[in-house]
């Protein structure tokens, strides 16, 4: 490890400074739950998530884009917190040029810009662990650098750490979940953000399983501009999604059925699984394709678990409670009993919906509330029977299918997701997956 490397490696100033900042909102809940119970009185929850995405909304870095995940995963948090920790933006205010010029010298030498046709002073796009300027390169093909913000090992250590106090705090007062297995997933994760190397390596393996599909479009990764911190691809432009929400509703579900395949061609295909569906990982092609962006959060399933996914599939169809029980055990879930398969199965009824009917509907007839009835209706019902441990491997494949699910329902598609998913899963067969996974990984530089 080089001398910047190592003096951002995991300092312990850097972790406490953020200890502090985030430890005394986090002491303020607790303090206000603690009140609450010893006097008997009903916590005031919303005031608690008021002042917790007031502590994490002046943090720049990881906690940030935690709490936004947490938001969208149910049942993680209660849904007054989801509510406030939702209004977080990802668009963090960018560093400047003397940071931008500092860190490219560090990365690629103090000649970094003789690299470079050109090179944009301000930040093209600016998030919670880095920013993207625009650049060419010499024989001026345009680029997008992602430069790493300073200091974000520490900071992910010290932020990982506050996380679990919060969920900590969280599940003294409401049992329904156990997040422990959740904030595990998320830390192993978040640490793997911080490496562009591997996201490099993920550019190239989502390149190697979308290459037959011609509505998703994948960067390719320049290596002899890219570091651990500095990632340059190529530039892929094209609309946000927000602005394609006025076409034609024939246009609106060819863009819906290309961000399914963006999707889940790699999962039911090879095991993988974008795990971030934020709006500004993808943008819109002319054509309504999609610019597939930012590969730092991908998990890689052992091909059972995709299995599973299936069986719980041909489970609802069939009423197979059997098949039903078998498939939650294959993702992780443990010691179940009936009530508890009663209460998981009404929240698997609801995101497997749209599969199981063979017609064009919408991702959600019931409109965009009905989730959130299902999801309080199953946390009560949890809470009553105990509380459920979430495994790990749940977490990102369910906020996959929630996020994307968002995202059909800002462009009002319908389309037969029945039929989609069916040419997806066709003749699935595990050998056959496993043998797909381990060459396209060993091909992309990955573990197996």
């Amino acid at each position: 490890m080089t001398g910047p490397d190592r003096r951002e490696a995991n300092r312990l100033t850097g972790r406490a400074a953020r200890y502090a900042r985030v430890g005394a909102s986090a002491g303020r809940v607790g303090a206000r739950m603690a009140a609450a119970r010893l006097l008997g009185a009903p916590a005031d929850r919303g005031g608690m998530a008021a002042d917790l995405r007031r502590a994490l909304g002046g943090l720049k870095g990881p906690l940030m884009k935690v709490a936004q995940l947490l938001a969208t995963i149910p049942d993680a948090l209660p849904s007054d917190y989801a509510a406030e920790l939702a209004q977080l933006q990802a668009n963090a205010p960018p560093m400047g040029w003397p940071f931008v010029r500092r860190r490219m010298s560090s990365e690629l030498g103090p000649d970094w810009r003789s690299r470079f046709g050109s090179f944009e002073r301000e930040a093209a796009a600016a998030a919670s662990l880095g920013q993207v300027h625009r650049a060419t390169a010499t024989d001026g093909s345009p680029l997008a650098c992602k430069l790493q913000y300073p200091d974000m090992q520490s900071a992910v250590e010290a932020d990982l750490t506050q996380l679990g106090l919060i969920l900590a705090i969280y599940r003294r007062y409401d049992r329904a979940v156990d997040p422990g297995q959740i904030h595990e997933e998320i830390a192993e994760r978040l640490r793997e953000e911080l490496d562009y190397g591997r996201e490099a390596r993920h550019q190239k393996l989502y390149a190697l399983m979308l290459k037959d599909q011609p509505r998703v479009a994948v960067p390719r990764a320049v290596p002899e501009l890219s570091t651990r911190r500095l990632l340059t691809m190529g530039w892929l432009g094209g609309e946000p999604l927000m602005a394609a929400r006025s076409r034609p509703i024939e246009e609106r579900n060819e863009l819906a059925m290309a961000m399914f395949h963006a999707w889940y061609e790699p999962f039911y295909g090879f095991g993988a699984i974008h795990g971030d569906p934020h709006l500004g990982n993808y943008k819109v092609r002319p054509d309504m394709g999609v610019n597939l962006l930012d590969f730092g959060c991908i998990r890689i399933f052992a091909p059972k678990f995709v299995t599973g996914v299936i069986d719980l599939y041909r489970a609802l169809r069939d009423g197979d409670r059997a098949l039903a029980v078998h498939a939650y055990e294959t993702w992780g879930f443990a010691g179940l009993s009936n009530e508890m398969i009663d209460a998981l199965n009404l929240w698997a009824g609801f995101v497997y919906a749209p599969l199981l009917e063979d017609k064009p509907r919408a991702i959600q007839d019931e409109g965009a509330m009905y989730g959130a009835r299902v999801a309080s209706k199953v946390h009560a019902r949890l809470r009553e029977l105990g509380g459920v441990a979430v495994p790990r491997e749940f977490v990102l494949m369910d906020r996959a299918a929630i996020g994307l699910g968002s995202v059909f329902l800002h462009l009002r598609a319908e389309v037969n997701w029945h039929r989609i998913f069916h040419g997806l899963i066709e003749g699935h067969d595990e050998a056959r997956l496993a043998r797909r996974q381990k060459a396209a990984l060993e091909a992309a530089g990955l573990p197996v």
